[in-house]
């Protein structure tokens, strides 16, 4: 058989062949004096195991155990690995699932998800209590109301849980009555300074607001030090998180921020 009939007999491409030639899966026969291979019904025989085994969700490295005869692999074994990597993989998939169902009921039940989703059942309750607000005042949404929905969706997503808990008590926060009425006037009174410098003498008052908004719940979630540390972030060129932080802001607000943090940082200790 040429190498076209020998693929289309066991049902791959030529291509795989000559891959598997490459890769040593798979012998390459004698070529015959026209130069063209020659395989033989051993060949199909090889041929079709190999693609049975990938079949099975084996990779090409686990396939050449499988056939190499000092691997110290036999079959079975290989196989019991591949099925444990099924059960984890499986296993994640449900997790999936189960989370994107939780976003499509979220969605159907309250028209649709927030623009900065997805994100946790309690931090879109937050979400939709701010939306709830903004709709009851005389003109458009202070901007920084937009950009404090950015950060809590990102902080919710850091790696170390610690996003997700000030979520959750964010969300209680906001479920008390009259909350997030005053925190909106604190973002107006902020959106006030967008053009203002940082040595503003409203800033001062704005800071103290903002951080009376702040939950003692939350405030308890970190200690003072961590607090202070947030405070003097950016002041050198080491740069991160908080640094990055207030150079979201203009100066006027970012001060505000900053002081507003010390304040709480004093309330931690």
């Amino acid at each position: 058989m040429r190498i076209g009939e020998l693929a289309g007999l066991v049902g791959v491409s030529t291509r795989a062949v000559r891959h598997y030639h490459h890769l040593g899966l798979l012998p390459e026969p004698e070529r015959r004096a026209n130069g063209y291979r020659e395989y033989g019904l051993r060949d199909a025989v090889a041929l079709a195991r190999l693609r049975r085994l990938t079949e099975l969700g084996l990779g090409l490295e686990e396939v050449r155990d499988v056939l190499a005869d000092d691997s110290g692999r036999e079959l079975h074994e290989v196989l019991a690995e591949l099925d444990a990597d099924l059960a984890r993989q499986e296993a994640e998939i449900r997790v999936r699932r189960a989370r994107l169902a939780a976003l499509r009921q979220q969605a159907e039940e309250h028209g649709g998800l927030p623009a900065e989703g997805p994100v946790s059942d309690e931090l879109a309750a937050m979400f939709r209590e701010m939306a709830r607000t903004s709709a009851t005042l005389p003109g458009p949404e202070p901007a920084v109301a937009a950009k404090e929905r950015e950060v809590l969706a990102l902080l919710e997503s850091a790696g170390d849980g610690a996003g997700e808990r000030v979520a959750g008590l964010l969300g209680d926060f906001a479920a008390a009555p009259g909350a997030m009425e005053r925190a909106y006037e604190v973002y107006g009174l902020l959106d006030e300074l967008a053009e203002a410098a940082a040595d503003d003498p409203r800033v001062e008052r704005v800071a103290r607001a903002l951080a009376d908004c702040i939950p003692d719940a939350v405030v308890a979630e970190v200690s003072g030090e961590h607090w202070a540390r947030a405070a003097d972030a950016g002041r050198d060129a080491d740069g991160g998180f908080m640094a990055a932080y207030y150079a979201h802001f203009p100066p006027a607000q970012a001060e505000v921020m900053r002081r507003a943090i010390r304040l709480v940082a004093e309330r931690a200790r």
